[in-house]
């Protein structure tokens, strides 16, 4: 099992280090008719225009590389969360046909989550009133 979540922690960190990366420094190249039309391409148009995508960018670095040096492990899953439900909802409603990577790093996510789970369960505690 510890070979199987550090072959998932090692992968899902190259993906988001290496995607965010080329949020900043555009390395894989994107041809005009790859760019996807109607809804999907509006919503990146407005990532683009609003300079947003720096900011996903950087949580995606920050995130990949926590991962990679296997420090503040699940600093870096409640980081890439809340990108990976935007990664699947985005391509669910908007882009269907490009939703394999999105699975792939969910499935990723969910066994260094899982290995992890004694480190996160403070974050689903009840609020206790004091």
């Amino acid at each position: 099992m510890k070979i199987v979540v550090m072959i998932a922690r090692i992968l899902l960190g190259l993906i988001f280090l290496v995607f965010g990366l080329n949020g900043f420094l555009h390395f894989i190249p994107m041809k005009p008719e790859d760019m996807p039309t109607g809804l999907a391409g509006q919503y990146i148009g407005v990532l683009m225009q609003s300079h947003y995508i720096y900011f996903v960018s950087a949580v995606q670095v920050i995130g990949g590389a926590l991962l990679l040096v296997n420090r503040y492990v699940p600093l870096a899953l409640v980081l890439l969360g809340p990108v990976i439900v935007n990664i699947l909802l985005y391509h669910i409603l908007m882009d269907p046909k490009g939703i394999v990577p999105g699975i792939v790093v969910t499935i990723a996510w969910a066994i260094v989550a899982y290995s992890a789970r004694k480190n996160l369960s403070g974050i689903f505690a009840q609020r206790i009133e004091v």
